[in-house]
């Protein structure tokens, strides 16, 4: 296998996740180029010879060990794998729908993507008009293409799930199911050797898994990067809440990251009460565990959904005295009628920034907002994909630690 030329590395994209593929694919043409020109720089060095005889003899090397009978490109100058591979998703009258692979895929290792949290409208191949497609539709998307892939002949099949779907379906509390456990059975049961995520709502729907092996990424580094163009993290008079129990590690990070207090927002909720919109929180009563008066609070969650817990412990916070409060989630899916009262909110002051990512493909509606800013995760994603493929450690990409001190080192 060429290091720097993965002829079998192939990425799919589902209809909801073509927007996340191709930036996941112009990441990996990245990744690779500045690999082959460091390679050849280095052997340059080394051996003493001239750049371009270099160049030329790995271009050489990777010739003879190819299975083509011509070279695809110049003998001279880099030649960029294309990643992606072309496919069709049709979506029948009756619902049914159809993926076909366009180009042999025998042997290969292929990466499908599928943004399970894509409310934007898409369109399916055959038809003019786009829709608007649920959880449940992304999902028999992803089914049959990852039944295209196997029948195919692909040597392994990775999922690239930045949303885990019903992820909060982890626990029951009575006559429930694990549906979030189900599914991963299913994909395992189907071929599939691996998941890469992003934040996932609970570590537990890992242990359900056989051989199955779930790749866990964090958006910390990332959010903290973006967050900082806006206020200096070391110099502000910060403290980190965790919004409620279920966040505390995940805010435990970040206060260790960034040497600042912690404090806890605790919270009793009906479960019993569904909630359609930021209305309709069952949260019951809620108190913090620690001081914010005259500072600035910084909370991080996974998602945020219908938005109604947020708001609420916004609300809570800037009437104890915070003199600003900055939210981070990973994944910001806006359900319902949520832009809608976090357009309210902001007005009414409950807030400063809320900093998301493109894990999940959002409208410029929301990308437009004053109050939004958008984190790229993309190139965390592309990273992890080129490991995986080179039978490389993704433990570097896993903690973000040392990533976090160095970059505030430089502010």
């Amino acid at each position: 296998m060429s290091f720097s030329k993965p002829t079998s590395l192939g990425v799919i994209a589902c209809p909801g996740g073509e927007q996340f593929a191709d930036e996941i694919t112009s990441h990996l043409k990245t990744i690779y180029r500045t690999r082959f020109e460091k390679k050849v720089s280095y052997i340059s060095r080394l051996y003493n010879m001239d750049r371009e005889e270099v160049g030329k003899q790995s271009n050489f090397a990777s010739d003879v060990i190819s299975h083509r009978v011509s070279a695809v490109g110049d003998s001279l100058s880099y030649r960029s794998p294309s990643f992606k591979i072309p496919c069709k998703v049709t979506k029948f009258a009756n619902g049914e729908i159809k993926t076909e692979i366009l180009r042999s895929i025998r042997g290969a290792d292929i990466y499908i993507v599928q943004d399970m949290a894509n409310n934007t409208p898409i369109r399916y191949a055959g038809s003019d008009e786009k829709v608007v497609c649920s959880v449940n539709d992304h999902l028999m998307s992803l089914f049959v293409t990852i039944d295209a892939a196997m029948q195919s002949g692909a040597r392994r099949v990775s999922l690239v799930l930045p949303t885990y779907p019903y992820s909060r379906q982890h626990k029951s509390k009575g006559r429930e199911g694990l549906t979030a456990s189900t599914l991963g059975r299913m994909f395992e049961n189907m071929g599939v050797e691996r998941i890469i995520t992003l934040d996932i709502h609970s570590k537990e729907i890992s242990h359900c898994f056989h051989k199955l092996s779930l790749e866990n990424l964090h958006a910390s580094y990332q959010i903290l990067r973006q967050l900082s163009g806006k206020i200096n993290m070391m110099e502000e008079d910060l403290v980190v809440v965790s919004p409620d129990t279920g966040a505390i590690e995940r805010n435990k990070f970040y206060a260790n990251s960034l040497k600042k207090p912690l404090a806890l927002l605790y919270k009793e909720r009906d479960y019993s009460k569904l909630t359609r919109s930021a209305a309709d929180s069952n949260i019951t009563s809620a108190r913090l565990l620690g001081d914010v008066d005259g500072k600035t609070v910084f909370m991080a969650d996974d998602m945020l959904g219908t938005g109604g817990t947020l708001i609420k412990a916004m609300k809570l916070i800037r009437e104890l005295g915070a003199k600003k409060i900055i939210c981070s989630v990973s994944l910001p899916m806006f359900s319902g009628s949520a832009v809608e009262h976090f357009d309210e909110a902001y007005k009414e002051g409950y807030f400063d920034y809320i900093v998301g990512t493109n894990a999940v493909t959002l409208p410029e509606e929301i990308l437009s907002k004053e109050w939004f800013f958008s984190a790229s995760v993309s190139n965390l994603f592309a990273r992890s994909i080129s490991r995986v493929h080179h039978n490389r450690s993704v433990s570097p990409l896993l903690d973000n630690s040392k990533m976090i001190q160095r970059m505030l080192k430089k502010k």
